[in-house]
């Protein structure tokens, strides 16, 4: 019998970090925040302002998704000291659509942090980089490793998949966390860590996908226990999902006679979508007969129902009710401002107020 030892396994370590350099050298995807690794060897380095961008971007939502929205925030605000001097109502508005809008307060607040108390400089180590806002684990191992080399294991959902099949690791998701850690710990090298994750990543997106993974032009694919094993497709393994609570509401949408403006409000900036512009909503209640109808409406009008919308967020799903009435002024007594229809696309919507607005307009075409 064989008996593997710790040298082994750092020379396997070490044999998968090599191969997936010289994969990635060949085969790094084109991204507008990412230096190919042609330009990193002309000495060209990684702007660490937009690496932070990309990645707090990145946080739950896909590459596709992101690409429009980053090279937007560079056009308005091209560092960090622009993004800092910037109106929050202005961030909001950019970021809308994006979801999660948690982390939209989040980079704002970050930029300031970064602009006033670190001279616009971003600190150089995963450990300077999570005392900012917003920052956490993820965040600043790849913001480190990316724009300042410094070999941080970077463990993002696609890496933890390609990892899983690369050991054979067959212990369920969360509780498999801290052992796929410790083998990216060992895998990444002290020479081009950033580059080393962002293989990973690139990897996971492109071949060693959720499903029917590319095994046969994997580069590491000599070393993947999961495939010798025939596994690799139901790896990693996942607990199994609680079933998410459904809660309802309504949305009352207020159309000036006039014009056409929709009146709108803006949510308080604690809980969920703080800070984002809305059409004044009732309570979201888990109660099948609560915070709806016309009797939740904050002002009294000839509300005329008009549809629902519905919504998943990530611990729980959301119905709400839309009603329309039109207006020939503001409410009185309720805080807000009127939106003209041209100004509308410019608002901090987020994509559920937005979809209550348009179904609000629609059954009144």
């Amino acid at each position: 019998m064989q008996v593997k030892t710790k040298a082994d396994g750092h020379q396997a370590a070490e044999s998968i970090a090599v191969r997936m350099l010289g994969w990635y050298d060949r085969h790094a995807r084109i991204l507008p925040w990412r230096v190919s690794p042609a330009d990193r060897r002309q000495g060209v380095k990684p702007d660490p302002y937009r690496v932070w961008l990309s990645e707090v971007m990145l946080q739950q939502t896909t590459v596709a998704a992101v690409s429009g929205y980053f090279l937007d925030f560079l056009q308005r605000w091209p560092n960090v000291e622009a993004l800092a001097a910037a109106p929050s109502e202005e961030v909001m508005g950019a970021w809308a659509g994006l979801g999660y809008y948690a982390r939209a307060r989040n980079l704002h607040a970050c930029a300031k942090a970064v602009a006033s108390e670190h001279g616009g400089v971003f600190p150089s180590t995963a450990e300077g980089l999570k005392r900012l806002p917003g920052i956490g684990d993820y965040t600043s191992a790849a913001i480190a490793a990316i724009a300042f080399d410094e070999p941080a294991a970077v463990v993002d959902g696609n890496i933890e998949r390609v990892t899983s099949r690369l050991f054979a690791i067959e212990t369920p998701l969360p509780q498999s966390r801290p052992l796929i850690r410790a083998r990216v710990e060992a895998m990444t090298p002290r020479l081009r860590p950033g580059d080393f994750a962002q293989s990973m990543m690139d990897l996971g997106a492109t071949i060693c996908t959720p499903r029917r993974p590319a095994c046969v032009i994997c580069p590491v694919q000599p070393s993947c226990e999961a495939q010798g094993k025939g596994i690799a497709e139901r790896l990693p393994a996942k607990a199994p999902k609680r079933a998410k609570p459904s809660r309802r509401g309504a949305a009352f949408v207020a159309v000036r006679r006039c014009d056409g403006a929709v009146f709108l409000r803006r949510r308080p900036a604690l809980g969920m979508l703080g800070d984002m512009a809305e059409p004044p909503t009732s309570g979201w209640s888990a109660k099948a007969d609560g915070a709806t109808g016309a009797d939740a409406a904050p002002f009294p009008a000839a509300w005329k129902e008009a549809g629902t919308v519905a919504h998943g967020f990530t611990h729980f799903d959301l119905t709400l009710e839309v009603w329309r009435a039109e207006l020939d002024a503001a409410p009185k007594g309720t805080d807000g401002w009127w939106s003209p229809p041209e100004r509308l696309l410019t608002e901090a919507l987020p994509t559920l107020m937005r979809r209550a607005i348009e179904t609000a307009l629609v059954s009144k075409s």
